[in-house]
């Protein structure tokens, strides 16, 4: 909203000026006539309160670094009940690379679905891991393998909006691996990083109030 203080330091001097029917019109410097495509204004009443728009009135009330805020966002793959046949244990995970969702095993034929970002070409893998630590709004370490192909990456992070970790992490086995959100809701259905499983925030934080520690996860290429 900061682009738009001229403008609104501009609509308060105009309110200050309602007080006569004369400033209801421009006037022409030369002639001193109204303009014929003059804006009009309402004349408003010596008392009637004044009611100015309010900075980030869109944005939600909550804070968004708390650990029980989650920033929605946007995905153009929505999450959704599907039947579901796998054969799995209700609470089980499924990660399809290939179709590039994650399905949270529900049962009685039937499982969650969500879209999610995958491992680019070179950081593909496939196997069962458990989840052993969830975490909220996590501090990021870049692990030593990916400092290697990017030393400019910072050595550490703190968890946060701008945080590559997004809103929730899951941590699978001993591994690097993580299902866990994303500052870059945009990747979600394509296949960019470096073996992670991501999901939108809002799609995390859903799925991380249903999985357990200890829960399946099934990455299959």
């Amino acid at each position: 909203m900061r682009r738009f203080a001229p403008a609104l330091t501009g609509l308060v001097c105009a309110l200050g000026a309602w007080a006569s029917p004369a400033a209801a019109y421009e006037i022409d410097p030369l002639t001193r006539q109204p303009l014929d495509n003059a804006l009009v204004i309402r004349v408003r009443p010596q008392n009637e309160p004044v009611a100015l728009p309010t900075a980030n009135a869109s944005l939600p009330a909550a804070d968004p670094m708390a650990p029980s805020a989650a920033v929605p966002q946007m995905s153009a793959i929505q999450r959704e009940e599907v039947a579901y046949a796998g054969g799995y244990a209700p609470g089980t995970i499924v990660v399809s690379t290939g179709e590039r969702r994650l399905y949270y095993v529900l049962g009685d034929g039937k499982a969650l679905r969500y879209g999610v970002g995958v491992g680019r070409p070179g950081f593909t893998w496939g196997g069962v891991q458990t989840i052993t630590m969830k975490r909220e709004w996590p501090d990021w370490r870049p692990p030593a393998e990916m400092l290697r192909r990017r030393p400019d990456l910072p050595r550490f992070m703190k968890g946060g909006i701008e945080n590559p970790l997004g809103a929730r992490a899951m941590y699978l086995g001993n591994s690097i691996y993580r299902i866990h959100g994303s500052n870059e809701p945009e990747t979600i259905g394509t296949a960019v990083s470096s073996g992670c499983i991501r999901m939108t925030n809002d799609d995390v934080a859903d799925l991380y109030t249903r999985a357990k520690v200890g829960a399946k996860v099934i990455v299959q290429r």
